[in-house]
């Protein structure tokens, strides 16, 4: 039996003995319910020595420096959300080669329950544009050996990068193919997840076409601290996801499942204030809980809206889009064209428009969890605008807009393109998640004029690895509702080159001087473990055009 072949084995023995509560928790009680199961799954020596059940990781690569991250579990009661289990001393190394021959850099911290056991090491004086191997050591333990690699100098002339491109894990749809089939091309300079790492609905509430491939933990939705914790720690045991995690360094961000779907910053429509606890509680527990888990090192405490620049031919200004902004409009909250309505906050969006137009570097790259490009709907037929409304999760009756996406926030975006066009600045590319469907987009100053109104930036957006999208609602064979929808929303949206509503995969993002483009893949069953992956389509934007042309062979 392989080692891959055992952790599967493992994952899945969690799946088939995780509880399926359906009430709120607190830390102790999951401790009681889920313990015995977790203590059964672990290895004898568990109870004598701490073990690494949830991989290690890397992400936010700079020049001279990268984050680690791992967790250690010191003894079989210390299950994610716990709050149990000794202090535990963890010591990690970082060498230049997998044998670990030549070692530049060591260390240690002490992981304790506080931070439920989770280790973070920001390692800095590295090589820029180098591999390095890592691991994690505790009692006498080894954890896996894994890959990383830093960023270019800010002033090396780069030659190219690529970039494995994610969104919406939705665990109980099905498996994460996606990531093992990234982490078998060992050719990334890193991936880019673009939010909905997790899932926070309780059990058999979103699954696959309305059946649950591999049930969450805990089984109810997520509301606490020691929620969040246990449902992160049930993703870091996925086999497929710790393969990806093992080979190149994650850049992240956060979109509503994080939190509670549809969230903005003082609530979501997901959550009901009181039967649910107070917001403010909640979303602090699961920004708590995100930031013990991910390997994301946050430029302003409590966001992930920051930026990484990969030598003088591309920086990546990272958003956070739903701690700042305002209610989705409805007509209680007012209209998408009100300029008081924010999705990005005044702050961040200074800060991404002071960014682009002092960029140095051939491309600017935004990763960005919603969509920027207008879709108008209103032209759709009520057999397809009744699911694509249930897919967003809006009323199934006269949608006119996705008001969670930046055509909710009109205002907003105005700005931002008028920003980008009075100041010259080419060559911004937003990548894009959240909407379950690959797009390849150009983003129009005014999309009812288009193509005689101009194209201030070009956008990727690319499908869910496994969360439902329309055919999977309307329940049909896959490509029979893209086949249909596609020409609509085209003739309706004139600045989208292609749209795919029904597939689940990955992106894969090559970007050199002249150009950048997206290679579209899609998996073959996400309710498959050992799923195939093919490549469907390619989309590029060449320098200085601002729009988006098919290409006909992946990189």
């Amino acid at each position: 039996m392989t080692s891959r072949q055992r952790s599967s084995d493992f994952a899945r023995d969690l799946n088939s003995r995780a509880p399926r509560r359906r009430t709120v928790v607190k830390a102790a009680a999951a401790t009681a319910v889920l313990a015995a199961p977790l203590a059964a799954a672990l290895p004898a020596r568990a109870a004598e020595a701490p073990v690494f059940l949830h991989g290690v990781a890397s992400g936010d690569p700079l020049p001279d420096g990268i984050l680690l991250w791992t967790r250690v579990t010191p003894e079989s009661r210390s299950i994610p959300g716990s709050g149990l289990g000794a202090d535990t001393e963890v010591s990690w190394t970082v060498a230049t080669d997998k044998a670990f021959t030549t070692i530049v850099a060591k260390g240690s911290t002490t992981a304790t329950a506080a931070s439920d056991h989770t280790v973070k090491a920001d390692i800095r004086g590295l090589a820029p544009a180098t591999d390095y191997w890592f691991r994690f050591s505790a009692g006498g333990t080894d954890s896996p050996a894994a890959r990383t690699r830093t960023a270019p100098a800010a002033d090396a002339a780069v030659l190219g990068l690529r970039f494995g491109v994610v969104s919406c894990a939705n665990w109980e749809a099905g498996y994460f193919s996606a990531y093992r089939h990234l982490a078998a091309r060992g050719d990334l300079d890193a991936w880019l997840h673009l939010g909905d790492y997790i899932y926070e609905y309780k059990s058999g509430e979103y699954g696959t076409r309305g059946t649950v491939v591999r049930p969450h933990s805990p089984a109810n939705e997520i509301l606490t601290l020691a929620d969040y914790r246990t449902r992160h720690g049930r993703y870091k045991t996925d086999p497929d996801l710790q393969a990806l995690h093992h080979k190149a360094p994650v850049v992240a961000i956060w979109d509503d499942h994080e939190f509670a779907d549809n969230s903005w910053s003082g609530g979501a429509v997901n959550h009901t204030e009181g039967a649910e606890g107070a917001w403010t509680d909640r979303q602090a527990a699961a920004k708590q809980a995100y930031f013990e888990w991910m390997p994301v090192r946050p430029a302003i405490a409590g966001t992930t809206y920051r930026r990484l620049r990969f030598g003088k031919l591309a920086d990546l200004a990272l958003l956070d889009l739903r701690s700042f902004r305002s209610q989705q409009a409805s007509t209680a909250s007012g209209s998408v064209d009100d300029p008081d309505r924010t999705i990005t906050g005044r702050a961040q969006l200074d800060w991404l428009k002071s960014g682009l137009k002092s960029s140095d570097t051939t491309w600017r790259l935004v990763g960005n969890s919603v969509m920027i490009s207008p879709f108008a709907v209103g032209s759709l037929s009520a057999d397809l605008l009744k699911p694509l409304a249930k897919l967003l999760g809006l009323p199934q009756e006269g949608i006119a807009v996705n008001t969670d996406q930046w055509d909710g926030y009109t205002d907003d975006r105005r700005e931002l393109l008028a920003h980008l066009r009075s100041n010259a600045i080419r060559n911004t590319v937003f990548l894009t998640g959240d909407i379950h469907m690959a797009w390849a987009n150009d983003v129009p100053v005014d999309a009812g004029t288009y193509p005689l109104s101009p194209s201030a930036a070009t956008e990727f957006v690319v499908t869910s690895m496994t969360s439902d999208n329309l055919d999977d609602i309307v329940k049909v064979p896959e490509g029979v509702v893209s086949a249909i929808a596609s020409p609509v929303i085209r003739a309706a949206n004139r600045h989208v080159h292609w749209v795919d509503t029904d597939r689940h995969g990955f992106g894969v993002l090559d970007v050199t001087a002249d150009r950048a483009q997206m290679d579209y893949y899609v998996v073959s069953d996400r309710t498959d473990p050992n799923a195939t992956s093919s490549w469907v389509r390619s989309y590029r934007t060449r320098s200085g055009t601002q729009t988006v042309e098919r290409t006909y062979d992946p990189v």
